[in-house]
């Protein structure tokens, strides 16, 4: 059934496309586009047909063409996230979100005016509370939110994925008390007396997880519907989505087959979901209209530095008895490993700490002697804290760093207490990396961050928060240059997408997904660049957000 969905995928997308087929001129424009050669070069106006690229300042335009003034506005190609969650992002976006809580105790009266307003629910589910912005910097309990809502059960996630908060009543649905052990690559944090306390990480989620009601096709359009219009209100024109299972797959199958994906997928499958092997069996997908591609799977190395989850070589600076934790155990790499490389499938390894990158490093590297897949573009998602004798490893290897600029801001405030000033040698290293030769894209992990794709620019430049601190910036020496931070979310992650050939720049014969924004990043002063704001977004020669007609 699912290959001849896929078969009928690329047909209806074949016969049925919904492209701007008349000539179409945008004019007087202040364009910036790399080369494909990553070069930047700068164009006044740009001619499409058939929601492609077909020349940059030509000399002639076909005489029935329409002809848009543009007014000066700054143009740039639709910009590429290359490591987010688009129906968490959705989900987030509908559910409460406790992003901006700074207690324990507001976050929990936020939860519980949340259900007062949503009282058909039957879980009260959210997202983003960070206990390293709370004034007390401890994780939160069950008990204050029993406090304030005890009769339904409620689901969490930390702001980075990697625990949940939940309540008693989520607690006992599970079956989780103080004789339930902690399972293999996840922590139930308990109190002094051994008793569950509500928070989960890692692969402890899983014990509430499995009894929390599966989303329905209904849902996930909601949360697609949600997510495509606030992406493409920033600018954001493609994606590439880390780890979906088999229920997604099919539906975003069934929803390129129907031509109502609102922006373009790229869709890492998840190594964990029992029907990979039929997935990959199926083989690879691209629709002839580029707005969804399967051809890649996303695999977990460990947790997250902000939950003390991510694996390192020696012990967290501030806990001596913690190392993190290993999500993926390491029997079980060279399996995964061999299964999708050898299936010809590109592998994108999530490794945050400095033991799981070379964990990851070192199975890559032993698998390409064995089984090859080297020329499959494969990555590390996040390369956060790498040892210093790692960094020009992947270069070597050729494998990959998917990095996400906002993380290092947002992580400056704990990062060096969690490693230490030693380890942060290797820590966010993107200059380094980039400098080695390796293509890097970029992104944001949204939900875990703000989507807004001018954030991780400033960010990857400034090294500072929205608040430009820290005054020169936090380790000022990995500071990206505006070109290269523009590389890393455009042609670069194209690239690390196996799409540069149609996407990621404005040349001749690529699509024509470009945006247009009030302020010149190439020119502003650099802590400005988060303040640029899309006043339209284009895809495949057609607009589809304009600032102006927004309520």
């Amino acid at each position: 059934m699912r290959r001849l969905v896929s078969i009928t995928l690329l047909f209806v997308c074949t016969v049925t496309m919904s492209l701007a087929s008349a000539s179409t001129l945008i004019d007087n424009v202040r364009g910036y586009t790399l080369n494909d050669k990553g070069e930047l070069i700068r164009f006044k106006r740009i001619l499409i047909n058939h929601g492609k690229v077909i020349s940059l300042d030509p000399s002639s335009v076909p005489n029935k063409a329409t002809v848009i003034n543009a007014q000066n506005a700054v143009m740039m190609p639709g910009l590429i996230d290359a490591h987010g969650h688009l129906l968490g992002l959705g989900g987030n976006l509908l559910e409460v979100d406790l992003r901006d809580s700074k207690s324990m105790s507001q976050a929990a009266q936020w939860v519980a005016d949340y259900a007062l307003a949503h009282m058909d629910q039957d879980w009260i589910k959210g997202r983003g509370w960070n206990q390293e912005l709370w004034s007390d910097r401890a994780f939160p309990t069950a008990k204050a939110l029993d406090k304030v809502i005890a009769n339904k059960p409620v689901w969490l996630s930390r702001v980075d994925g990697h625990a949940a908060w939940v309540n008693t009543k989520a607690l006992r649905l599970a079956g989780i008390t103080r004789d339930t052990k902690d399972p293999a690559g996840g922590q139930i944090i308990r109190d002094a007396q051994g008793n569950p306390t509500g928070v989960l990480i890692d692969n402890a989620m899983d014990l509430v997880a499995r009894v929390m009601p599966t989303e329905s096709t209904k849902q996930y359009q909601a949360q697609l519907n949600a997510a495509g219009e606030h992406l493409l209100s920033v600018g954001i024109t493609a994606m590439h989505d880390a780890g979906v299972g088999h229920h997604v797959y099919d539906f975003y199958l069934a929803r390129a087959a129907a031509q109502t994906l609102p922006v373009r997928i790229y869709a890492m499958l998840s190594a964990t979901d029992p029907q990979l092997d039929d997935m990959l069996d199926t083989g690879r997908i691209r629709s002839a209209d580029d707005f969804l591609s399967i051809r890649s799977v996303k695999a977990y190395g460990d947790g997250a530095l902000g939950s003390r989850g991510a694996a390192l070589l020696k012990p967290y600076s501030d806990a001596p008895h913690q190392h993190g934790l290993l999500l993926t155990q390491p029997d079980d790499f060279p399996k995964i490993f061999q299964k999708v490389l050898g299936a010809g499938f590109q592998l994108n390894f999530h490794a945050i700490g400095d033991k799981a990158n070379r964990m990851v490093l070192d199975e890559f590297e032993k698998t390409f002697a064995t089984v090859g897949g080297q020329s499959l573009r494969n990555r590390v998602e996040h390369a956060q804290v790498i040892d210093v004798n790692d960094l020009p490893r992947f270069a070597q290897l050729k494998v990959l760093p998917s990095m996400q600029p906002t993380h290092a801001t947002s992580d400056k405030n704990m990062a060096e207490a969690r490693i230490g000033k030693a380890r942060m040698a290797g820590a966010y290293a993107w200059k380094t990396l980039v400098d080695s030769g390796i293509a890097m894209p970029l992104g944001s992990d949204f939900p875990v961050e703000l989507a807004n794709p001018f954030y991780g620019l400033h960010a990857a430049v400034t090294r500072q928060d929205r608040n430009n601190q820290p005054l020169k910036g936090w380790y000022p020496e990995q500071a990206l240059s505006v070109q290269q931070a523009f590389k890393g979310f455009t042609l670069d992650a194209a690239y690390a997408a196996h799409m540069e050939d149609t996407l990621g720049t404005l040349t001749p014969g690529k699509w024509a997904d470009f945006i247009l924004v009030d302020q010149d990043i190439f020119s502003i002063a650099p802590q400005d660049i988060w303040k640029t704001k899309v006043m339209q977004t284009w895809l495949a020669g057609e607009k589809v957000f304009d600032a102006n007609r927004q309520n």
